[in-house]
């Protein structure tokens, strides 16, 4: 298989798709990676770096896309990306397509097979392992981003997060107990912060207990609980997924309006439409925003502030799912594997994952009928 390795274009993105190791496994199986020229430059993996593992170089992105059987991402196709996939083209990368149906509509239109990082499953249909290292990332940098907008340059309150020796410190709140809230929490209990964990889901909370103990205090999500907790944090950190479905929105207008002057929303769930109803996505270049005195971070990219280490992390993940899909062609490799079956969220045409047909109004296929299973 001729796999492609477009660079990233999303504003502030300097991720790539496949490190020089990545590319050295997929050679070392008798494939053949085509990948565009200073794709990994902005994170010191030259074009020489790729040559030496058996990668050819090409000039343009267009190159790549017309020659490519599967072409491998990080982030989202751009609208320019999206008019080149064509028919029958594997396109394995993040999409989060729930709160897009801008995008949702042109991968339709491609008839091409579209597989999410952010919806393949870990055995048994547990856990999202593509999805979990970028949500560690995410988890740990919403601490130091919250901290950050907390100083009042920033427009925050002025607030060191850990305090001194007789100020208190900051009132940490995380809404959401998974992979990317116990990353938040551990890096603010790291800070000396007070934690606070909020979820639905007790047997994570009972968990968190007992990994963290009298350091961290957990809450059952009401919404009373979660007004309460809001109105009185000076960072809130969000980080609420519900798998491929648009996020729900669980800080409202009118909790945002009675917070502290100079606190803070970091909203790490962005990328499925953000957790809080104020939140709109932002860049690294403006990262943030302030509605009712209250500063927000909605950044839809955060890893990629630190693109080496993510990329590194996320490769780890992806790679063998990459390999499969070389080896056996997409149909078998999905038929194999449910677990990478659950990642189809577009197939020839139609829409193959329930969360984003009911949520963009599409008819849903389930995807072993689109595969004829």
């Amino acid at each position: 298989m001729l796999i492609g390795v477009p660079r990233e274009i999303k504003a502030q993105e300097n991720r790539v798709g496949l490190t020089p190791a990545s590319v050295h496994e997929l050679t070392h199986h008798g494939h053949q990676v085509l990948v565009e020229t200073k794709a990994g430059d902005n994170i010191g993996f030259s074009d020489a770096d790729y040559k030496a593992v058996g990668a050819k170089i090409a000039k343009t992105a267009a190159d790549v896309f017309a020659k490519a059987d599967m072409i491998v991402k990080v982030k989202e196709p751009q609208p320019s990306e999206t008019k080149m996939l064509r028919e029958g083209q594997i396109l394995f990368t993040y999409l989060h397509l729930a709160p897009d149906p801008k995008q949702t509509k042109g991968l339709v239109k491609s008839k091409c097979v579209a597989i999410a990082y952010e919806t393949v499953t870990g055995p048994g249909g547990k856990g999202l392992p593509l999805l979990a290292p970028m949500s560690e990332v995410a988890g740990r940098m919403s601490i130091q981003a919250g901290a950050h907008c907390l100083e009042k340059q920033q427009g925050g309150s002025g607030m060191l997060l850990g305090g001194v020796p007789g100020v208190a410190a900051a009132k940490v709140v995380i809404l959401g107990g998974g992979v990317a809230g116990t990353n938040a929490a551990r890096m603010a209990m790291g800070l000396e912060a007070h934690v606070t964990v909020l979820d639905i889901n007790i047997h994570q909370l009972y968990a968190l207990d007992l990994q963290f103990g009298p350091m961290l205090n957990t809450i059952y999500a009401t919404r009373h609980a979660i007004e309460e907790h809001v109105m009185d944090a000076d960072l809130v950190v969000g980080a609420v997924l519900v798998p491929g479905a648009s996020a729900p929105r669980l800080v409202t207008r009118q909790m945002v309006k009675g917070m502290k002057k100079g606190s803070v929303l970091v909203d790490i769930s962005i990328d499925q439409g953000g957790c809080f109803e104020t939140s709109k996505a932002t860049t690294h270049a403006k990262p943030t925003y302030v509605v009712d005195e209250v500063v927000h971070y909605c950044v839809a990219n955060m890893p990629g502030a630190v693109a080496r280490t993510s990329t590194m992390a996320l490769t780890n993940a992806t790679l063998p799912f990459a390999v499969a899909l070389a080896n056996k062609g997409y149909r078998k490799a999905l038929a194999d594997d449910e677990n990478l079956r659950n990642g189809l969220n577009v197939h020839h045409g139609r829409i193959t994952y329930k969360a984003v047909a009911d949520a963009l109004g599409y008819d849903y296929t389930p995807p072993e009928e689109a595969l004829g299973l």
